[in-house]
């Protein structure tokens, strides 16, 4: 075990992959403090900086970010104007850092109710981080995992409708190869900032059998030290995923994962 792992006392074989964290109470961390909601949201920014960088050191495959929902464009239009601002600074900014960390970015939601100028900076640096192979860094932005569902069902229909795909083939890997995070492992842990317990549309799908944990320090203020003292709590849990606790424990180590669906069988156009 390297220093890094022994300083902050993780065993990096019982880490999850994929971590999702709704970035929740940047607004009101700058309300208490008497300032303006986009002084949180700079915040925010910073602290998504460190996190991701912590993210990389521990070697996990995913982190999704809960940057900013299909339903917060109902905010305030300066607010939203704000965070949109934010976002360009950040994608110009942290390019650099992101591909000189091996890190593959990648842009999940609704495109469609973006500025040209924000989906422009999204796809140039997911296609010049596309062959990089660290953490895959996703930031969910004007997303719903409800809407993303129903991209996916859409998807679906359209190759069932050129002949592409037979409705007898469609299982759960198929339906996931469709989704907005196509490719990546399903979500082992589920963080929430700023005490609100509640999944608030996030990754309905990747998460269905992530642990969920709820930290009461807002976004702002969460540090590299709440992170590792989740991720040592997540190691601690047993994932029986349906077994008993018996069969967990006649599994090879460190096989925690759940069992991909049935194999899908073949279907022969004409059978």
């Amino acid at each position: 075990m390297n220093e890094f792992f022994q300083r902050w006392n993780l065993d990096p074989q019982k880490l999850p992959r994929h971590v999702g964290i709704i970035m929740d109470g940047n607004g009101r961390w700058a309300t208490a403090r008497r300032l303006p909601r986009v002084a949180g949201h700079r915040k925010g920014v910073e602290r998504v900086n460190e996190i991701t960088e912590f993210a990389v050191q521990c070697g996990l495959q995913a982190l999704t970010l809960y940057a900013f929902s299909d339903e917060n464009w109902r905010r305030p239009e300066e607010e939203v104007s704000a965070l949109m601002s934010l976002l360009r600074w950040y994608l110009k900014a942290e390019r650099n850092k992101i591909l000189e960390n091996n890190i593959r970015f990648r842009l999940i939601g609704d495109r469609g109710k973006l500025s040209s100028d924000i989906l422009s900076l999204a796809t140039k640096l997911e296609e010049e981080s596309s062959s990089n192979s660290g953490l895959n860094l996703c930031v969910a932005l004007s997303y719903g995992s409800r809407g993303e569902i129903l991209r996916a069902v859409r998807r679906v229909l359209e190759k069932v409708e050129s002949g592409e795909l037979y409705p007898a083939d469609l299982d759960e890997q198929t339906f996931e190869e469709n989704l907005d995070t196509a490719g990546l492992p399903e979500v082992d842990m589920v963080i929430r900032t700023s005490g609100e317990r509640r999944v608030s549309n996030f990754l309905l799908w990747q998460a269905a059998y992530a642990e969920y944990f709820f930290e009461s320090a807002p976004w702002p203020d969460f540090t590299e030290e709440m992170f590792a003292t989740l991720l040592r709590d997540y190691s601690s849990r047993e994932r029986r995923f349906g077994r008993t606790p018996e069969q967990v424990q006649q599994r090879p180590e460190g096989d925690n994962k759940r069992t991909n669906s049935p194999a899908r069988l073949s279907s022969v156009k004409g059978s």
